[in-house]
């Protein structure tokens, strides 16, 4: 073999298999606790709200406009921290997205009133806007094109986050001042940063983002599956909204809601955490259209079983409610047309936006017809993705996304 057939097979492997494997733990490592820390926040934010509502006298409605602050800068930042923020590392990225969001936190700290509460909401989510896009291309630029599975563990460590912080918040409000407790939320991003100082590369070259490594066909298949994605996430937001209704129209208390919203999330966890290789081994169509399938009809049949049979199926429906996300985020590199970064950070731009709408769209659904017409139609939405997957078919590679697409 010649020299110039050497450099290329070494290049070749580079790009198949990314960094060191000691490099790729490490920077995997360092993604998942910045992402678990930040989806922590985000969902540690709703335990205050109660609390904030008690000192400022504020509303429903106002409540609702708090936590937009956080949510909708959170989510229509992506695009714009992005692009503002490719020319850094992940690793100055990911430390300054940390370090803005805890700043954020102490601003909401402050004795200052409702103003600066606002204030530090919009600054926590201009830094947690951040870490999505970021995280993911740290994952993407050191597995290279076998990054499928990592990014599903990635997806999966954001639910450990929100499954831990918001439980840690919920035990010291009543012990602490909220402020206090925001404080130890903010100490929490500081030891993170000084981990990432240690953990992830120092610099990163994005091959993705140049083009070196790209693997998609173009800007139409990315459209289609974010808008899977989209679908995706608004069939689960749908059904969280009803769940509780349903689950007390069955008979089901205050606890019982609980224990059916814990046996959800852990099978959406659990999800998460395999359905990456569920990916691997049927292709990205297969998995997704067993995964739609199967969420819608196991989504109608909660609507006709009683509340023991109902519970039984809940961690099964989270597997397949929460595991079709980490498919979808595991095929952004292949589609993204040579601009990872980009993609990632409209994709999750989509998701979180969608997961905004849904639950008003069904509502008022719900609304002018009943509940039952309001969760078929989430139903209906995971189904109608079964037939729109098949779209994707033409622009995924086989080499890259398990058994040949065909």
């Amino acid at each position: 073999m010649n020299d110039a057939a050497i450099a290329a097979a070494s290049r070749s492997q580079e790009t198949a298999s990314g960094s060191s494997a000691p490099r790729k733990s490490r920077s995997l490592l360092a993604a998942c606790l910045a992402h678990a820390l930040h989806d922590g926040y985000t969902d540690g934010l709703y335990a205050f709200l109660p609390v904030w509502q008690a000192q400022f006298g504020l509303s429903y409605a106002e409540l609702a406009v708090v936590r937009a602050l956080y949510f909708g800068t959170m989510g229509g930042m992506q695009i714009p921290a992005d692009r503002a923020l490719r020319g850094l590392s992940p690793r100055a990225a990911l430390i300054l997205s940390t370090v803005a969001a805890a700043a954020g936190l102490l601003i909401m700290a402050l004795p200052f009133g409702f103003a600066v509460l606002c204030i530090g909401l919009v600054v926590a989510g201009i830094g947690s806007s951040i870490q999505h896009p970021r995280g993911s291309m740290l994952v993407t630029d050191s597995y290279g094109t076998a990054s499928r599975r990592p990014l599903a563990i990635y997806n999966f460590s954001g639910d450990l986050g929100k499954a831990a912080l918001p439980a840690l918040v919920a035990v010291l409000l009543p012990i602490l001042a909220w402020q206090s407790v925001l404080g130890l939320m903010a100490v929490l991003g500081i030891v993170l940063v000084v981990a990432l100082l240690f953990l992830a590369p120092a610099a990163s070259v994005s091959r993705n983002a140049r083009g070196d490594a790209t693997s998609g066909r173009g800007r139409g298949g990315f459209g289609v599956l974010t808008t899977i994605g989209a679908l995706d996430t608004a069939t689960r937001m749908g059904y969280l909204l009803f769940l509780p209704f349903l689950i007390h129209g069955q008979g089901g208390d205050l606890p019982t809601v609980g224990i059916a919203l814990a046996l959800l999330f852990i099978g959406g966890a659990f999800g998460k955490a395999t359905c990456g290789w569920l990916g691997e081994r049927l292709g990205v169509v297969r998995s997704v259209m067993v995964t739609e399938a199967a969420t819608a009809l196991l989504i109608a049949t909660t609507l006709f079983t009683p509340l023991t049979p109902t519970l039984i199926l809940l961690p099964l429906l989270g597997v397949v409610l929460n595991g079709t996300s980490s498919v979808l985020y595991g095929t952004v590199p292949e589609l993204s047309d040579g601009d990872t970064g980009r993609a990632f950070a409209v994709f999750y731009t989509s998701v979180i936006g969608a997961g905004g709408l849904a639950p008003i769209l069904y509502g008022a659904i719900a609304d002018h017809s009943s509940r039952t017409i309001g969760v078929l139609a989430s139903a209906a939405t995971a189904a109608l993705i079964v037939p729109l997957v098949l779209a994707l078919r033409p622009h995924l590679q086989s080499s890259t996304a398990g058994p040949r697409e065909s």
